[in-house]
């Protein structure tokens, strides 16, 4: 196996990993919602204080909050976002007089950082698997079918080598089984199409309740699905349920800063590896916006449910080799952009990195320290990051703290 890692004379060069999973305005709220509020809290009452948050964002604070995420993401070494956007219309559900005004200002964002972006406008038409109706909160996030249709055509002419559209499904409990046909039938045949699924034992056991099948099996036996399609979290899987992914050619993104954080619980990856299964990362909430700390956790959640060590190997006896190719292989399918042109180096001043071969650097990237290692970051043959600040991080900054005294007013 050919390393990652090559030895540059301005330092190590790797390349740029892409994430796979991001909802831009929850960087507003990231350790806001850290006080106990039942003493049952979970996933469930978590979304109370998303719900606050969603409920306050204007494009123009959508696109402050967003540009300032993607100025980290690039620092961090993330090179490539999916945007999985949910946030359409004005908080009563009216649309706005452009619909497409919250999607335009991730757009926006990207152009202003440099950012790589498959934007996921998202369907979401009901509150649960019964069909029950959006709540009052949710109303800004619906569409009927023919609105995200024109939607997802509008955005589609924007489309570029460093832009791509992409189908998103909010969840099995948010969109009804006609209405996803109805999208897969009008849309491309290679357009990546996302999904939540299978994140909450609660979501399980009201599939398990209402549709006789849990969230993967029941997608599975209705719909074929294959490598375009992204599978996100997916954390509660029969062992029949990984391999249908493993053999569907399907990514499943995991998000392990996010899914701890929310307490969603531990995907099986030591046999979904043993399967050959494909899958990525993603920072989602943003309470973590580092590509090492989701590869360092996706390995240290498996050790403390194991109480081993060296879980995440397989294509090499290094963990972090194995994790790295892992978060970079076959990614065209769900994201639609090609991002083998995007690198990063690693600051060779860095004392983490002392003394570190071919053999030994993804392993000290990943697992030694929480300062950010990385020097330079570049997209699509530009510049965006030296000496380990983005080129734009002070006015951005700037106005991304306007906007969140805005939004806390």
């Amino acid at each position: 196996m050919d390393s990652l890692a090559t030895r540059t004379d301005s330092g190590w060069r790797l390349p740029a990993v892409p994430n796979l999973h991001s909802h831009a305005f929850q960087r507003a709220m990231a350790g806001m919602a850290e006080r106990r509020t039942d003493p049952a809290d979970s996933f469930w009452t978590w979304r109370e204080t998303m719900y606050r948050f969603a409920g306050r964002m204007t494009p123009d604070t959508m696109h402050a909050v967003a540009a300032q995420l993607y100025v980290e993401m690039l620092e961090a070494g993330y090179g490539s976002v999916c945007e999985f956007q949910y946030v359409h219309h004005q908080p009563d559900g009216t649309p706005y007089d452009d619909p497409a005004a919250m999607s335009l200002a991730l757009v926006e964002a990207a152009r202003d950082t440099g950012i790589r972006m498959t934007l996921l406008p998202v369907l979401y038409m009901t509150g649960g698997f019964d069909g029950r109706p959006l709540g009052e909160r949710q109303a800004r996030f619906g569409h009927d079918v023919d609105g995200y249709l024109r939607l997802l055509e509008k955005l589609r002419a924007l489309e570029s080598p460093d832009l791509q559209i992409g189908a998103c499904f909010h969840s099995l409990r948010a969109v009804p089984e006609p209405a996803m046909r109805e999208v897969l039938a009008a849309v491309p045949g290679t357009m990546p199409v996302h999904i939540h699924i299978a994140e909450q034992v609660g979501e399980v056991q009201d599939s398990l309740a209402l549709r006789d099948a849990r969230p993967v099996e029941w997608l599975y036996d209705n719909f074929d699905i294959d490598a375009r399609w992204a599978l996100v979290h997916a954390t509660h899987l029969t062992e029949d349920e990984t391999l249908r992914i493993v053999a569907s050619g399907a990514t499943v993104v995991l998000c392990p800063t996010t899914e701890a954080n929310l307490g969603d619980g531990l995907f099986p990856l030591r046999d979904y590896l043993d399967a050959g299964g494909r899958w990525g990362i993603g920072s989602d909430s943003h309470i973590s916006i580092s590509p090492v700390e989701e590869l360092r956790w996706l390995e240290y959640g498996q050790r403390l449910v194991t109480r081993r060590r060296n879980i995440a190997v397989g294509i090499s006896e290094s963990v972090g080799e194995t994790l790295l190719h892992g978060a970079l292989a076959n990614k065209p399918a769900v994201t639609g952009i090609d991002t083998s042109g995007d690198w990063i180096t690693l600051d060779d001043s860095a004392p983490t990195l002392a003394g570190a071969t071919q053999a030994d650097l993804i392993d000290r990237w990943i697992f030694s320290g929480n300062r950010s290692a990385v020097d330079t970051v570049h997209v699509g043959g530009q510049a965006l990051v030296a000496g380990g600040r983005h080129r734009d991080r002070d006015a951005i900054a700037a106005r991304y703290g306007a906007a969140i005294r805005q939004l806390l007013a």
